[in-house]
């Protein structure tokens, strides 16, 4: 494996394309709307906290969240490039998220199946609580 220099930055402004090429070239494209660029748009502009990973002058990594920095941060998408996984850039990501909040603001993300193991062995804990409720659900109130 080829040893690369990692640059991370915070809030670093990242375009649709990137933010694109970067799903599809990572696990996270296939549960993603990636045909629907308004809405890819719409998830990096309402994002509050980012941590990225270039390569080269190339996003290779991400860590979108949305947080009050203090109580709560939802880590909703940690994504790396496939051809850069397994040399600890997503837990650096996630370490440098952390470091953006208050030390009793809990990091909270919703894991795909095949990625359990994987967050296990980076420190989080499994919480069975949490519950989704997709937009197209009928419900009356």
């Amino acid at each position: 494996m080829k040893v690369v220099h990692v640059d991370y930055r915070i809030n670093e402004k990242i375009n649709v394309n990137q933010f694109y090429d970067l799903l599809v070239n990572s696990t996270l494209g296939e549960r993603r709307p990636v045909d629907d660029v308004e809405c890819l748009a719409g998830m990096l502009l309402n994002s509050n906290l980012t941590v990225s990973a270039w390569v080269e002058g190339k996003l290779v990594g991400l860590a979108r969240s949305m947080t009050d920095f203090n109580y709560a941060c939802y880590l909703s998408d940690l994504a790396v490039n496939r051809i850069y996984q397994n040399r600890g850039i997503g837990k650096q990501l996630q370490i440098l998220t952390q470091a953006q909040l208050n030390k009793r603001c809990k990091l909270i993300l919703i894991s795909a199946p095949t990625a359990n193991g994987y967050y296990d062995k980076i420190g989080f804990t499994n919480n069975p609580r949490c519950w989704v409720l997709e937009r197209d659900s009928d419900i009356s109130i």
